[in-house]
């Protein structure tokens, strides 16, 4: 089993007019820069790249990194920058992007130099991902929205034609056009380090990761809705002649231990908390449909059982699901202390949020591996309101008494990661390539 770290890394500033349960709610796209402090962007920064580095130590296997831009619910608008500085001061963890959003690069060779250096850098430790984005990113980045299924495709094909093909060569595409190809770096890894591919939304991106036995990573989504998504891919891989497994499947969910379940709870509801993420469900977010749902940018007829749940859905600007047992709690306009309570009791029933001891985490989180049986999975810990030190303590307690157990877990379950079964063959990876 991969046991990953994530966080989604947010723009901590109490004095934000948009900050916690007393300021407005963060409308997506509708913060402005000019209440960012570079002074405390830096130390944002640092923090958690210290707080990656203490995840290491503790034994996570690989240290997760995702990409959102214009928005302080992320720092992480340039994550191959955070990678690189890993790749660097980390000696075992792996370094997981989930992900690069291809349809916003002109210039996926680019790309592909920066991913194979830091799959150089850290001597074979890279994890690529790659994903559409939301409207968000196209808006941001000027990319124009009913062509990024089309652009996603090309760059990937591109990418993994730079790094596998000797060059030079020509490429004459659709949206890509390059004279010369001949990227000097090449990966590490080979053929090309593994690519995951994230998502929650997509049934098109999990039958294109299925055709090429690319694990596929669901983020944050409910349980039932994520075993069913999983079994379309299931049904995908049959298709295609192949038996998927846990080494095709991934998982991002949240989970924070502490030292009491008091204080587990207390910095629990932090969660909801900070600057709104319409991402992480129960928060303070708000979207513009008319940005997210961009024409083009998802075909409605083609979703996922995900997809109807109303996070995932209003995150993209879309209708969610009538379904009562699909509808989260959300916070209602008065905003209150008493509301974020509600809505993390809500959400810790719905095991949309884990946390507790480690002795009553543990029991949930086998609850969640019996159920889905992913062979990757990412906690997704430190995020919204929580300091520094929340995030520490969390981790001490994770790599000592958490981690080993979730190990046992996976093995007595057969869990294997794709590191130890290979996805692409389904064999036995039996040891790791000189």
């Amino acid at each position: 089993m991969l046991i990953g770290y994530f966080t989604e890394r947010p723009y901590q500033d109490p004095g934000a007019s948009w900050w916690g349960t007393t300021g407005r709610r963060l409308v997506d796209l509708d913060a402005s820069n000019d209440e960012y402090d570079p002074v405390l962007g830096a130390d944002l920064y640092n923090r958690y790249i210290d707080e990656k580095l203490y995840a290491e130590e503790m034994g996570f296997d690989a240290l997760a990194l995702n990409e959102h831009h214009s928005t302080p619910f992320c720092m992480g608008s340039a994550c191959n920058v955070e990678a690189s500085i890993l790749a660097r001061v980390t000696n075992r963890a792996k370094i997981v992007l989930i992900g690069n959003i291809l349809p916003i690069w002109d210039d996926p060779l680019w790309l592909a130099e920066e991913l194979a250096m830091i799959d150089l850098i850290s001597e074979g430790r890279l994890v690529t991902g790659w994903v559409r984005g939301t409207g968000r990113e196209s808006i941001s980045h000027d990319a124009n929205p009913p062509y990024n299924w089309e652009r996603f495709q090309e760059a990937h094909d591109l990418i993994v034609e730079a790094w596998t093909r000797p060059g030079p060569f020509r490429w004459e595409g659709e949206h890509y056009n390059f004279r010369y190809v001949n990227p000097w770096a090449r990966p590490y890894q080979s053929p090309h380090p593994l690519i995951m591919i994230p998502g929650a939304v997509s049934r098109r991106t999990v039958q294109w990761a299925a055709e090429r036995r690319y694990p596929y990573v669901m983020l944050a989504t409910r349980l039932e809705p994520t075993r069913m998504s999983f079994g379309y891919y299931e049904e995908c891989a049959a298709e295609h002649g192949y038996e998927a497994g846990p080494q095709h499947r991934g998982y991002l969910f949240k989970v924070h231990v502490d030292e009491t379940e008091e204080l587990a709870e207390e910095v629990g509801r932090k969660y909801l908390t900070g600057p709104g993420n319409i991402f992480l469900e129960g928060s303070r977010g708000d979207v513009r449909g008319h940005l997210q749902n961009l024409p083009g940018l998802t075909d409605r007829r083609a979703l996922l059982p995900t997809g109807g749940v109303r996070q995932v859905a209003e995150s993209r600007g879309q209708p969610s699901s009538r379904d009562p047992d699909l509808r989260p709690i959300t916070l209602d306009s008065a905003e209150s202390y008493k509301d974020v309570d509600d809505t993390y009791k809500g959400l810790v029933e719905a095991q949309s949020i884990i946390t507790g001891t480690p002795k009553t985490v543990i029991p949930k989180i086998r609850n969640v591996l019996e159920y889905l049986r992913p062979g990757s999975i990412f906690l997704w810990d430190g995020d919204g309101s929580m300091s520094h030190e929340d995030a520490m303590r969390s981790l001490r307690l994770m790599g000592e008494e958490v981690l080993p157990a979730i190990r046992e877990i996976g093995e007595e379950l057969g869990l294997d990661s794709p590191f130890e079964v290979n996805p692409a063959t389904n064999e036995r990876i039996t040891a790791e390539p000189e």
